[in-house]
Parts: structure tokens; sequence; C-alpha cells
């Protein structure tokens, strides 16, 4: 069996929580992710817990300091990684945050964009089976498996 790489994924509100931070992933063409619009996050690094995690990758990545997060749920996804790894994410949503938004990082640009507006973003078709769990008012966290081969999701089950 081989080990997941462990990772966070946070998608930080509006203080009127009617917007969400993307990061347009237009600055690699050679990053997995490259026009695709996606929420903040990274690996875990040796010694850090999920939440220091999630802290350290939206102050790296957008320059804001996290005040209030609620994890949301948890994904396997399998295979996924450009050379089929598996990946093994919490999903956080961040609705008190206080700081100065960078305009980007190395990866992309960032963008606040409409709630109402996300799914018409050119994103990860599969992020559009998890997204609306991120942002509903169901308290019960998710918990989901995708299986990808050759970057296309085969499969998406979960339970609350």
């Amino acid at each position: 069996m081989v080990t997941p790489v462990l990772a966070t994924l946070g998608y930080i509100l509006s203080p009127d929580g009617k917007q969400v931070l993307m990061i347009h992933r237009n600055k690699r063409p050679d990053d997995l992710h490259y026009g695709k619009y996606n929420g903040l996050g990274g690996r875990l690094e040796v010694g850090e817990d999920v939440a220091t995690c999630m802290k350290r990758e939206i102050r790296e990545e957008s320059g804001l300091e996290v005040d209030q997060m609620t994890l949301r749920g948890s994904i396997m996804w399998q295979g996924f990684g450009k050379q089929g790894q598996d990946w093994f994410g919490f999903i956080f949503r961040i609705d008190r945050w206080h700081g100065e938004q960078h305009s980007g990082n190395a990866e992309g640009s960032l963008v606040w964009v409409p709630l109402d507006s996300l799914a018409a973003l050119p994103m990860w078709p599969s992020d559009r089976y998890f997204l609306p769990m991120v942002f509903d008012q169901d308290e019960r966290p998710f918990h989901g498996h995708m299986l990808f081969r050759n970057g296309e999701c085969l499969s998406w089950t979960y339970q609350r």
C-alpha cells in the first residue's frame, strides 16, 4: 500500500459571506492545475497537524491570517497526482480572517468570486461534487472518495 499525500484545501469567505477567494492557476504551464480555479492549500509538512498546515498555507498563498475555520470534510483522491499518486485532503471553510491579501503567488492570481458564480469557473469537474457541501448549512462534515484515472474522475462517493 502506498501512503497518500496529506494535504489541506481551504475556501476563504468574504466578510459578507457572498464571495470566496480562489486561486486562478495561471502562472506555470507545467502545473497539473494550470488554467483552473481552486481553493488554497497544500501538503502537510513534517510535524504539522492539519489546522496548522491550513493556516500556514493560507498565510503563504494569500497573506491573510485565519481567525476562524471549520473542517467541512475530507476527500481521498485516489490516483489523482501527476504520477497517479493518491491524495488525502482535509477541506476547510475559512469564515473569519484578517490581514492584507496578496494579488497572487507563484502558482497564480487570487480572485474574489461570487458564490453563485463559482460553478461557472473553469475548475476540476469533480470539484462540483463537493463544493456545495463546503458552503451549505449542514453542520455534519462530509467524507468522500474520488477515483481518478488519467486526470478524469471515474467515481464519487461520500457520506455525512
